[in-house]
């Protein structure tokens, strides 16, 4: 019996660590089951998703204002990394449209663009961002993305998609123009106009103008033609990969570079080098705050992705593991010459439809990246730069939702404000002063709102046990007997809107000789509320009334009864406010409130 013990409490402990190991490497947990239905799935999803990589990561590094090859190198490690300590099944992590410019953003401001310092402070910048997310990871911390509200987001994405198209029309019009703000640019690109370049704006409105139609008229024809839905949809999102190919056929045929089109030019061939991140104690200080907006901002949009997916085949995801694997999918991008990533809702919703059941589908597709970066990149010499800026274009232009605005104001004019200032601190001051600007006014809006708590008086719903407010219900109350129902927590923002509150109705109703405050929605109560109820409590003695409390979470009775202030209330504490209310009241006292 002692040695059936001792086997078992081992196999407990070994049960327990494997299961710690899981927590920390979910390539252990999906891993034990893969089988080869599995493989076929994830490689066929591996295919579609390199096939559309391959003009993403180039347009995206062209939109962060680095050499093409570093949007390749970003596509690649990292998305190595995620499948081995992320926990979605279907999102693919790299370079990203939002993150790509808040990368130009920040690097621009220390670096000259394509310069070595340019590209040196955009791998360290991956690398502080793959630390800073592990250590939140680690440390438990996904909580602080919520700063972070939805309003705040779609009008960061909204205003971020805006800036990006107006940032790529030069590109399509081949012209010189530049701006940190929408204001800049478009007075740029204004006054650059004369200067169009008529072949490079033939190829860029051209690719616009195919990538728009794809989006909305492929599909429908690809379904009378006979391909399925899903098929169909897949094909219609690879369009990008025509309109690369197609132009860059041309640009050949027709000699455009001599022409004086644009074009990506030599691409280094091979698979990405080995690098280290620098160690400039003033670079570092420099990128600090962009590198920590950058890791929340992409977390945001990661966990986002995430869970919309897992949620639609039922499975999950943990928001703090996510952390980990988009923080080692950073650092990753960082030792490989890469920048900034996360996780792109486009891909990740193309690998989903593609029928990817593991993060496999993602290391598959890596290995299809690695491959082109060997043998094809010869074959981009001719590519144009007008159609990856086309290719933004309209990749970003499907994030804009200024209908958000509407909703918002229809809803709430808080989260309007939210959105309508993030929208224009983003386009008037760029993006780190307008995702900044959103959070800080969220977290102000919210010690508003938190800071004037609702109260209500409530009164017995006639026959019932419920008690509702006396404004909205026809109820049933109790003279000398106040009945306030709390329906916020008690912290040092609104402590003292509650004692004002108190005191100003039992000043209006010299009857009342008892206060219950009913307290089902107090979820917290600080140290400042404890104190404001103390005086509360102190201030209602002085003027005879005594000081109840109903339904109070066990929680928060449980911080009380540390305290001295249960010892010195002058009333009780009460289960339900019906008891309450059937201990203070006088037989026969009972009256009617009208609703109102």
């Amino acid at each position: 019996m002692k040695g059936r013990a001792r086997r078992t409490h081992g196999m407990a402990m070994q049960a327990a660590k494997n299961g710690g190991w899981r927590r920390y490497f979910p390539v252990l947990d999906w891993g034990r089951d893969y089988d080869r239905e599995a493989l076929g799935d994830d490689v066929v999803a591996a295919v579609i998703v390199t096939i559309m990589l391959i003009p993403q990561s180039l347009a995206y590094a062209l939109l962060a204002g680095l050499p093409p090859e570093m949007g390749l190198y970003a596509s690649i490690l990292p998305l190595v990394a995620y499948a081995v300590f992320g926990t979605s099944r279907a999102l693919a992590v790299g370079p990203v449209a939002v993150v790509s410019l808040m990368t130009a953003t920040a690097i621009g401001r220390i670096a000259e663009q394509g310069s070595a310092d340019y590209a040196t402070a955009a791998i360290l910048l991956a690398f502080m961002s793959g630390l800073l997310l592990l250590a939140m990871g680690l440390l438990r911390l996904g909580f602080l993305a919520n700063l972070l509200s939805h309003p705040v987001v779609s009008g960061f994405i909204t205003a971020s998609g805006i800036l990006i198209a107006a940032s790529q029309l030069r590109h399509v019009f081949g012209v010189s123009a530049g701006g940190h703000n929408l204001p800049e640019l478009l007075t740029s690109l204004v006054s650059a106009l004369p200067d169009l370049h008529p072949a490079t704006a033939a190829i860029g409105i051209a690719s616009a103008g195919f990538l728009f139609w794809v989006r909305k008229g492929l599909k429908p024809i690809l379904l009378r033609s006979g391909l399925g839905p899903r098929a169909a949809d897949i094909v219609a999102k690879t369009g990008p990969v025509f309109a690369v190919a197609v132009t860059t056929l041309v640009a050949w045929l027709l000699d455009l570079g001599s022409a004086g089109v644009a074009l990506v030019g030599s691409v280094p061939q091979g698979l990405p080098p080995l690098t280290t991140p620098v160690l400039d104690p003033d670079l570092w200080l420099a990128l600090a705050g962009p590198a920590a907006l950058i890791s929340i901002v992409g977390f945001v949009e990661s966990v986002s992705v995430a869970q919309t997916l897992a949620a639609r085949k039922r499975q999950h995801i943990v928001p703090d593991q996510e952390l980990i694997g988009l923080g080692a999918a950073n650092i990753a991008a960082s030792v490989s010459g890469g920048y900034p990533v996360t996780g792109g809702f486009a891909r990740s919703v193309v690998n989903f439809d593609a029928g990817a059941r593991t993060p496999a589908a993602g290391a598959f597709a890596a290995a299809g990246l690695a491959l082109a970066t060997v043998f094809l990149t010869p074959l981009l010499f001719y590519l144009p730069q007008a159609t990856l800026a086309a290719t933004i274009i309209v990749a970003v232009l499907s994030l804009v939702d200024l209908s958000v605005l509407r909703k918002s104001w229809s809803y709430s004019r808080a989260d309007f404000a939210a959105v309508a200032v993030t929208i224009a601190a983003t386009l008037l001051s760029g993006v780190e002063v307008g995702i900044s600007a959103g959070v800080v006014l969220s977290v102000l809006i919210h010690l508003y709102r938190t800071s004037r708590p609702h109260t209500a008086v409530v009164g017995r719903v006639p026959g019932t046990e419920h008690y509702r407010n006396i404004c909205r219900h026809a109820v049933e109350t109790s003279p000398g007997i106040l009945s306030l129902r709390v329906d916020e927590s008690l912290y040092f923002a609104n402590a003292r809107f509650l004692e004002d509150r108190v005191y100003d109705l039992v000043s209006r109703s010299p009857e009342i000789r008892h206060v219950v405050l009913m307290c089902p929605a107090v979820n917290h109560i600080d140290m400042s509320a404890l104190e404001s109820l103390e005086a509360i409590n102190r201030r209602l003695a002085d003027m005879e009334v005594t000081l109840h409390l109903s339904e109070v979470k066990g929680p928060v009775m449980d911080r009380l009864e540390r305290t001295d202030f249960l010892d010195h209330m002058s009333g009780e504490v009460f289960l339900s406010q019906h008891q309450a209310i059937s201990r203070l009241a006088k037989p026969g006292s009972g009256q009617t409130a009208p609703a109102q």
